[in-house]
């Protein structure tokens, strides 16, 4: 390959990580902002968060774009290759997550009127850990660090067991019509957050198969819910 050709295909390269990093970052952002809508029923901040969705949208059909033109023109082999055409799994999986961000800013609107909500359970928690889960896998796609990606994929079965706890807790709650309705929105809640953490694995398994082409699948290991 020429330095000219060389040249661009880096470009193309960094721009692709600039734009991972800017959907993870309101992705992110996403995520914080409709939990916060949920638990205040602010429902200006969820609408918000709808209508950010489409700008993380955007930016997943901009890397898509961005990978089509590099294919067809600079040609990259071998490891750039790999990046590259992972970067079109990472950008939708992080545009799925922006989905259940705003799906959790439906619930909150549709909890706009409920009484006060007095418990969110295990919700900031599954919150919190589903954020770190996104943030360590980009990271370990940016390092190309399997390390980390194994890590994560083992931590997935604790947000899932914050979920079976969370299902536990609500279902006890629900002695009335009007607390059960509020009871199953915030189980769909604690599902999409759950689904997130989910989607953050697909992103570890895939960095995994990015440095060494193996495949693999989410390491089920007994855990504690402590943390």
């Amino acid at each position: 390959m020429s330095l000219p050709s060389r040249s661009l295909l880096d470009r193309d390269i960094l721009k692709l990580r600039e734009n991972l990093l800017q959907m993870t970052s309101m992705v992110d952002t996403a995520i914080d902002q409709a939990m916060i809508a949920l638990s205040t029923q602010n429902s200006q901040l969820a609408q918000e968060v709808i209508a950010g969705d489409a700008e993380i949208n955007r930016l997943r059909h901009e890397v898509e774009d961005t990978v089509y033109t590099t294919l067809a023109t600079q040609f990259p082999a071998a490891r750039d290759l790999r990046t590259t055409i992972a970067a079109i799994h990472l950008a939708v999986e992080l545009e799925r997550m922006g989905d259940h961000a705003s799906g959790i800013a439906s619930l909150a609107l549709r909890m706009v009127g409920e009484p006060e909500i007095d418990d969110l359970h295990k919700l900031p928690k599954m919150a919190k850990r589903a954020r770190q889960m996104m943030a360590e896998s980009i990271q370990a796609f940016l390092d190309r660090d399997v390390e980390r990606a194994r890590n994560l994929i083992k931590r997935d079965n604790k947000l899932d067991k914050h979920y079976n706890k969370l299902f536990r807790e609500t279902l006890s709650e629900m002695t009335s019509e009007t607390s059960a309705q509020r009871a199953t929105f915030l189980l769909w809640a604690g599902h999409n957050l759950e689904r997130i953490g989910d989607r953050a694995t697909n992103i570890a398994e895939r960095v995994i198969f990015l440095v060494t082409g193996e495949f693999v699948e989410n390491i089920d290991e007994p855990d504690d819910l402590t943390e």
